[in-house]
């Protein structure tokens, strides 16, 4: 096992360990007078980690890899079926260190952000969609990106330049790129708070709207999107096409490295579980690079082999 990855491990789990002890309420419930875990949440939560760095779709396979090369980080190492069980549970548990970890980190402050959205792709055959526990949710989309039309859900983020994630929410394929964002900002007031002020947010031409650009400059932001066909130039054409690449550049993170589309998820909490997993892979490599003074705050390359 590559040190810097043991480096990481450590350090994520000690962080973790440390913030759950302090808000024990963020932990999933359980009762006070039972079997105690031979696993703690935070060791799961890094194992869930490192399993997406590592790029192990399959948790089976993943636990037979950790018996016979992560026994020295891990007492004790759970079946397939407890693994999943635990890790659905905390799916609350990592969105939320999702946040604290991004806050923990000198990109936080950063006064420009990028959003979109990337498809989740959750079926394929008819009968795969037609029996899944995700009708509901997911619905059928189109990812003008690759022309073609999909069956899942979108994962819409709102990162720094240097693909910190500051926001984030999944959503059937269909949901408005507008609507969402703004829950976004509203679900988390510090995103808006009076320190935001003048905050840059470049986005597609998907996010317009005269109502919708009101309500972004209410709430203190600057948006900063191509022109659609009909309306005036608007300013910062020129940083558009550099900086569009930005945010391709982080969903090609999640899909070439982290494996999103390969989240082999079947239910609500199972889909759930897998996209914060990858999330909080990302925000953790980031993190720890930052921590570490280390150049390129986005690379996982020292943690994925």
């Amino acid at each position: 096992m590559d040190a810097d990855l043991d480096t990481l491990a450590t350090a994520l789990y000690v962080r973790t360990d440390d913030l759950l002890k302090a808000t024990p309420e963020r932990a999933p419930w359980r009762p006070k007078v039972g079997i105690a875990p031979k696993i703690t949440d935070s060791e799961l939560i890094t194992l869930a980690v490192m399993q997406a760095l590592l790029g192990h779709t399959s948790e089976a396979r993943w636990l037979r890899y950790t018996r016979a090369h992560l026994g020295h980080l891990f007492r004790y190492l759970p079946q397939q079926p407890g693994y999943n069980k635990r890790l659905r549970g905390l799916g609350a548990t990592i969105g939320w260190l999702v946040g604290v970890l991004a806050r923990d980190t000198t990109l936080w402050t950063d006064d420009v952000w990028v959003v979109d959205s990337t498809p989740v792709e959750c079926a394929r055959s008819r009968d795969a969609v037609r029996r899944s526990d995700l009708a509901g949710w997911a619905e059928y989309g189109y990812c003008a990106s690759h022309s073609r039309f999909f069956w899942g859900l979108r994962l819409h983020l709102l990162c720094t330049l240097h693909g910190l994630p500051v926001g984030f929410a999944v959503t059937g394929a269909k949901a408005d790129e507008r609507h969402t964002l703004l829950a976004i900002l509203d679900t988390d007031p510090e995103l808006t708070a009076p320190t935001r002020a003048g905050q840059t947010v470049i986005a597609d031409r998907n996010y317009y709207g005269r109502q919708f650009e009101a309500e972004l400059a209410h709430a203190g932001l600057h948006l900063l999107r191509p022109a659609r066909k009909g309306e005036q130039p608007r300013p910062g054409t020129a940083l558009f096409k550099p900086l569009r690449q930005v945010i391709e550049s982080i969903n090609d993170t999640f899909k070439g490295q982290l494996n999103l589309e390969q989240h082999g998820g079947h239910t609500p909490a199972g889909v759930w579980v897998r996209i914060v997993q990858r999330i909080l892979a990302l925000t953790a490599a980031i993190w720890h690079n930052d921590r570490t003074n280390q150049p390129i705050k986005r690379s996982l390359l020292a943690y994925d082999h």
